[in-house]
C-alpha cells in the first residue's frame, strides 16, 4: 500500500494530498506549510519527529487530526480522479498572488476550469460582487446594472455562483465580455447549487471556475464560510449588493476588511429586511456607498483613503469564527 509520502512526490502533488486530508483555513497546517513546504509537511504527518513551532502535545493533536483522514488508498483515488481541470499552486505563474495576503490561511491549491489568465489581472481589476441568495427584484436589478457597468469597463467579476445576487452578477458579466470567475465551495465535479449547473458550465467555458475543494467534495456550511476569505482576497474590492442583518455574505465583507481591501455596499429601503445588513454596514462606516459600477471604479482609484490591512501573522491562531458577525 502506498504511503502519503510516496504520493507527495513534489510540491504540487504534496499540496493536493494536503487538500484531500486537511481542513482548509487551518492556521496551524498553513503556518507549517509556509515554514517547511508541502513535501516535508506530508512527511511530518507520517513520522513522529518533532515539529517546528509545536510542542509535543500540539504536535500529537495536529498529527491525530490529519491521520484520521490520511488513508493513502483514498488519497490516491482522489488524486487520480479524471476531470477537465488544472491544479494551480503558488509556484505557478497564473496563481493569484493576492491570495498570499491570507498568510497561513492561504488555500493549499486551486482546482480550475477555464481561463486562468483572468487570475493574472491586477488586483484592482477584479471585483467581488456578492449578496443575498433570496434577493429582491431591487437587488437583482442593481446587481445586473452594476455588474454590466464593471464588465463594460473591462473589470473581472468574481462571485460564488449562488442564486440571487451572485448569479445575476455572473450573467451580466457573461453578456458583456465573459470576464467572470466563479469561486465554488464544492469540488468542480459537484457544482453547487445544482440549479446553476448550466450557468457554472458556461462560466467554465467562457470565464473561469475555481475551488480549493478537491474533486468529489460536497458543499458544507464550513466550506461556504471558508470560501469567504478567498472571495475577499481575490479582489481589490468587495461589493455587498443586498444582505439581511445576519446574512452569511457579510462574512465576506469582514474578511475583506481584515485584508485591507475596499468594501462597498448598496443602500436599500429602510423597510426591507433584505437590506438591513448592507444599511448597517454603511451606517457603521464599515463600507462605502455604491450605487453603480463607476462608484466602484472610483473607490478603487481613491488611494488617499485606501483601508489599512490588518496583518495576519503567519501561523498565528487566527481562525474566523463561524458565529462571528460583521456588525
Amino acid at each position: 500500500m502506498p504511503t502519503l509520502s510516496h504520493l507527495a512526490k513534489d510540491e504540487r502533488s504534496a499540496r493536493m494530498v494536503l487538500a484531500l486530508i486537511g481542513a482548509p483555513n487551518d492556521t496551524v497546517t498553513g503556518g507549517l506549510l509556509m515554514r517547511v513546504g508541502a513535501v516535508d509537511l506530508i512527511s511530518l504527518i507520517e513520522r513522529d519527529s518533532s515539529i517546528p513551532g509545536l510542542d509535543r502535545v500540539e504536535a500529537a493533536v495536529w498529527r491525530h487530526r490529519l491521520r484520521l483522514t490520511a488513508n493513502p488508498d483514498h488519497v490516491a483515488s482522489g488524486m487520480g480522479s479524471g476531470g477537465d481541470y488544472r491544479v494551480l499552486i503558488p509556484e505557478d505563474s497564473e496563481w493569484p498572488t493576492a491570495l498570499n495576503d491570507l498568510g497561513a490561511r492561504t488555500p493549499y491549491a486551486l482546482w480550475t476550469r477555464g481561463r486562468t489568465e483572468l487570475l493574472t489581472a491586477p488586483l484592482a481589476q477584479r471585483i467581488t460582487v456578492t449578496g443575498a441568495r433570496a434577493a429582491t427584484g431591487y437587488g437583482v436589478h442593481v446587481a445586473e446594472e452594476l455588474s454590466r457597468d464593471l464588465a463594460e469597463s473591462d473589470r473581472v467579476l468574481v462571485a460564488g455562483g449562488a442564486y440571487g445576487i451572485e448569479g445575476s452578477a455572473h450573467r451580466a458579466a457573461l453578456m458583456h465580455g465573459d470576464n467572470t470567475i466563479a469561486v465554488l465551495a464544492s469540488g468542480l465535479d459537484r457544482a453547487y447549487p445544482v440549479g446553476h449547473a448550466d450557468l457554472i458550465e458556461s462560466i467554465a467555458h467562457r470565464g473561469l471556475v475555481l475551488t480549493e475543494a478537491p474533486p468529489a467534495s460536497a458543499p458544507t456550511r464550513q466550506r461556504f464560510l471558508d470560501r469567504s476569505r478567498t472571495l475577499a482576497a481575490m479582489s481589490g474590492a468587495t461589493v455587498i449588493v443586498e444582505a439581511g442583518f445576519r446574512s452569511g455574505t457579510l462574512q465576506t465583507a469582514r474578511e475583506a476588511s481584515f485584508l485591507g481591501r475596499f468594501v462597498g455596499a448598496v443602500p436599500g429601503p429602510v423597510t426591507s429586511a433584505a437590506s438591513a445588513g448592507t444599511n448597517r454596514l454603511l451606517q457603521n462606516g464599515r463600507a462605502r456607498v455604491v450605487t453603480c459600477g463607476p462608484d466602484v471604479v472610483q473607490m478603487l482609484g481613491d488611494n488617499t483613503s485606501a483601508p489599512e490591512r490588518n496583518a495576519i501573522r503567519p501561523g498565528a491562531p487566527h481562525v474566523v469564527s463561524p458565529n462571528t458577525r460583521v456588525l
